[in-house]
């Protein structure tokens, strides 16, 4: 087992909490941690209750930036995303969980480890954690998440849940 650490940025953070399923982040990599950009931007929104629901989960922790000025030089993404870019590389991650194209295409001219929201699902159901993507996808798009189309019927495929309803 690598023993890097797994970060996340916001959108699955906020992806993972509306499925109400913080749970499933450390059934699957035990620890998660977070920049203070990512942190600021998940308690931004309603933040009595998400500042509650992160002192529930333990094992998503907020990590500083050991050079923090090392985010700025990501031009074009927001400060959480160059947050988590810059706390992978200087902590040797194992695993970036980002779903911003911009950010993704970083990551990988980077060669940074990476997944979305859906590869962890993904991920999660393959290791018996979950039973069905669908539903969970379907819970994502009714609150507002993009996802697109193509993306949404390769992951059911892959998951073995097609014949999902495609509409």
């Amino acid at each position: 087992m690598h023993s890097g650490p797994v970060i996340l940025n916001n959108t699955p953070l906020v992806a993972f909490w509306v499925l109400n399923r913080l749970d499933l982040l450390q059934s699957m990599y035990y620890k998660i941690y977070i920049p203070k950009a990512v942190f600021e931007e998940f308690i931004a929104i309603d933040e009595t209750v998400r500042r509650q629901s992160l002192a529930r989960s333990p094992w998503i922790e907020v990590l500083p930036l050991q050079a923090p000025a090392y985010a700025l030089t990501f031009v074009g993404l927001d400060a959480g995303e160059a947050e988590v870019l810059a706390l992978a590389l200087e902590r040797s991650a194992r695993l970036v969980i980002m779903d911003e194209r911009k950010g993704r295409t970083y990551a990988q001219r980077l060669s940074l480890p990476l997944t979305g929201t859906v590869g962890v699902l993904l991920a999660a159901k393959s290791r018996g954690f979950i039973n069905a993507v669908s539903p969970m996808i379907d819970t994502l798009l009714k609150n507002d998440f993009y996802l697109n189309a193509a993306l949404i019927h390769r992951v059911l495929q892959t998951a073995g849940e097609a014949s999902h309803n495609q509409g």
